[in-house]
C-alpha cells in the first residue's frame, strides 16, 4: 500500500503518515473529536476492530496506530529507539501529523505506559486518558522490572525477554501457535487468567511452560482473527514489541526528571476481575490509592470474568465505558 493509497474496509481507512522519524500505519474511521488507541502486545491496530466502528457511530474521529515495531509501521533495528520518549514523541508527532492539537488517549496493556507518560509529559495535548488492563504506574525508586524480579525471582517472565534473539526464537518458530498461547493465557475463561498462576519462567523452560497451547480458541477470538494477528507476525517477527520490554530500566532512567509531577488530565481505568496483570505484587495498592496518584479519575470499572484482553473480550462494555466518559469530558 503506497502512501497515496489507502485501503477501506468496513468503513476503516487505512493509510501512513510521518512522525518522530518514522514511518507509521494507521487504521480510522470517523469524524469529530480526536480518539487515539494504543495497542499492547502481541497486538497491532486490530485490537481495536471493535472500538473503531463505535467511536465513529458516537461522533469522534477513531485513530489505531501500528505502534513502532508493530504491523506496518516501522521497526528501528536499535533497542533503545523503543524508550517510552520515543514512543510518547510518536503519538505526539501523530497528533501533529493529523493537525490535532489534543486528543484523548485510549490504551491497553504495554500502550497504557505510553499514554500515562504522554499525559505525564504534555498534559497540554491530551484531554483525557482511558486505560484499560494496567492503572498508572509512578516513577519509583526502581524500575518496574527491577521491582518485580525482586518480587517474585530471576524467573519473572519479563527477565525472560530481555535477551534479543532468545524469546524471538521461540515464538517465531510457530507464530500461530505463540499467539494463541498468549490470547488463551489471558482470556477470562482460561483457568490461567487468575489464581495462583504466577508469571514465572521455570529454570531452564520458556514462554509454554507459562502458555501451554488450548485445545481451541477462546470465545472472543475468531480464526479470521487469529490469522490476521498470524500473517502480521509471520511477516514482522516479534522483535519489534519485545524491544519495548528490553526499554523499561532505560526509560525509568530518561524519566528521573518527572519523578512526583502531577499526573493532571481526567481519566478512567477499566479492568477485568480476572486479568493477571493485576495480581501482580503491589498492584492491589496501587489500584486501591489510584485515585490519590491520578487526582481527576473520575471512576474505576471492573469488568466481572474478564481477562487481559478487556476490549476483545467485552467490546460492548467497554465501548459504553468509553463513549460515556468522552461524553462527560
Amino acid at each position: 500500500m503506497s502512501d497515496q493509497q489507502s485501503a477501506k474496509t468496513d468503513g476503516i481507512t487505512h493509510r501512513f503518515v510521518e512522525t518522530n522519524g518514522i514511518r507509521m500505519h494507521i487504521a480510522e474511521q470517523g469524524e469529530g473529536p480526536l480518539v487515539v488507541l494504543l495497542h499492547g502486545f502481541p497486538e497491532s491496530w486490530y485490537s481495536w476492530r471493535h472500538q473503531l466502528p463505535a467511536l465513529a457511530a458516537a461522533g469522534y474521529h477513531a485513530v489505531a496506530p501500528d505502534l513502532r515495531g508493530y504491523g506496518q509501521t516501522d521497526r528501528p533495528e536499535a533497542v533503545e529507539k523503543y524508550s517510552q520518549l520515543h514512543l510518547v514523541g510518536d503519538v505526539i508527532g501523530l497528533l501533529d501529523a493529523l493537525g490535532e492539537e489534543q486528543a484523548v488517549l485510549v490504551a491497553h496493556d504495554f500502550g497504557t505506559s505510553v499514554a500515562w507518560n504522554a499525559a505525564l509529559l504534555r498534559p497540554d495535548r491530551v484531554r483525557g486518558v482511558v486505560a484499560l488492563s494496567v492503572p498508572y504506574l509512578p516513577r519509583g525508586p526502581v524500575s518496574a522490572l527491577t521491582g518485580l524480579t525482586q518480587a517474585l525471582g530471576p524467573g519473572f517472565y519479563m527477565n525472560y525477554l530481555q535477551e534479543p534473539g532468545v524469546a524471538e526464537a521461540e515464538l517465531e518458530r510457530d507464530p500461530r501457535a505463540a499467539l494463541l498461547r498468549f490470547f488463551n493465557w489471558g482470556f477470562g475463561d482460561s483457568p490461567r487468567a487468575d489464581g495462583p498462576t504466577l508469571p514465572v519462567v521455570p529454570e531452564g523452560g520458556d514462554l509454554s511452560d507459562l502458555m501451554p497451547e488450548p485445545a481451541e480458541l477462546p470465545a472472543w477470538l475468531t480464526e479470521a482473527d487469529l490469522e490476521f494477528y498470524t500473517a502480521e507476525y509471520a511477516r514482522t517477527g516479534f522483535s519489534g514489541g519485545l524491544n519495548w520490554w528490553r526499554t523499561i530500566d532505560l526509560s525509568w532512567e530518561l524519566t528521573a526528571p518527572f519523578q512526583g509531577a502531577p499526573m493532571t488530565p481526567p481519566a478512567l481505568y477499566v479492568h477485568g476481575d480476572r486479568d493477571g496483570s493485576v495480581s501482580l505484587p503491589g498492584m492491589d495498592q496501587l489500584i486501591a490509592n489510584l485515585s490519590y496518584l491520578v487526582p481527576n479519575l473520575k471512576r474505576t470499572v471492573v469488568l466481572p470474568g474478564v481477562g487481559h484482553w478487556t476490549q476483545q473480550e467485552r467490546p460492548e462494555e467497554v465501548n459504553a465505558e468509553l463513549v460515556k466518559f468522552l461524553a462527560d469530558l
